[in-house]
């Protein structure tokens, strides 16, 4: 065990090629530091180090990522906040001397060479299973397949005429997370390869679940899309035997009563005129060949 220095919501141990950084669980604790537990930052995947005056008598130890050395900050693309990042240490201003020795301390461990972007991810991302509730639909990850089930009540028609989604990660190219606290949040998966383009909006998009106010939060939402971009990054090209990249996940059998449940919405939407006869006996059709 090495030297450790405990700040507000996180303490820092210092290792001999790392520093785990733990995360209190309290109630003043940002959600997503919960949800991440703790993370082992190798000393390769630090760029830079910093210690600046912060808020309220505090001052703020900064560990500066590799640009693509972690999936969970490439997924954040700078959107989080301060509160949240997870690669600042707040500590009361008194401990300020302590803070910039181990701060030289761990730029002695970085080299001039390491400041440049990874070609691969450093830091492990979240583990799955890992799912979460967005506005129009619930998104889970096995580690392999992507899958979006649509919510009747929030769901566009155009994700509704499309049907649930499941994407291989070998099908995947990459994530666009756009963080549930600004306008149009929401998670959308880039495609390898696509008969036409996806659409703009992330709402009509089969291969995109949108946010909104209470769903999709950053402490679900991002670790989710972390976990995805590693395993897309890991799983490389993945062709069929005829050298086109797959498009289509393996079937799934579901609970009859989940079916149920789903041609019961399905036929509401009918009686409600959101969905012609022909797509109505297509879906149930659809629904029924699943059982």
């Amino acid at each position: 065990m090495g030297d450790v220095l405990a700040g507000f919501h996180a303490a820092w141990e210092f290792e001999s090629d790392s520093v785990l950084i733990r995360f209190e669980r309290g109630i003043r604790t940002p959600r997503l530091y919960q949800a991440l537990g703790e993370r082992r930052i190798p000393h390769e995947a630090i760029a830079a180090v910093t210690l600046s005056p912060g808020k309220r008598g505090t001052v703020v130890l900064h560990a500066v990522p590799r640009p693509g050395a972690d999936p969970l900050m490439e997924a954040a693309a700078g959107q989080l906040k301060d509160g949240c990042d997870p690669y600042r240490l707040v500590l009361p201003a008194e401990r300020e001397t302590l803070a910039e020795y181990y701060a030289d301390e761990l730029r002695a461990q970085i080299t001039g060479d390491d400041d440049g972007p990874t070609d691969r991810y450093l830091v492990a991302a979240p583990e799955a299973p890992l799912q979460f509730k967005a506005y129009d639909g619930k998104a889970s990850f096995d580690g392999k397949l992507v899958s979006f089930r649509w919510f009747w009540t929030g769901a566009s028609s155009a994700k509704w005429k499309a049907g649930d989604q499941s994407f291989p990660v070998s099908d995947l190219s990459g994530i666009e997370w756009r963080s549930p606290e600004v306008f149009e949040g929401h998670l959308r998966l880039l495609r390898r390869e696509t008969p036409v383009a996806q659409p703009a909006q992330a709402d009509q998009d089969p291969a995109a679940v949108v946010f909104g106010l209470g769903y999709g939060p950053v402490h679900e939402s991002l670790p989710f899309a972390a976990s995805v971009l590693a395993a897309v990054r890991a799983s490389g090209p993945a062709l069929t035997s005829d050298g086109v990249g797959a498009t289509s996940a393996p079937a799934v059998r579901r609970d009859p009563a989940d079916i149920a449940d789903r041609i019961r919405h399905l036929g509401d939407l009918h009686q409600a005129g959101l969905l012609t006869d022909d797509e109505f006996t297509m879906k149930k059709a659809e629904l029924l060949a699943e059982l």
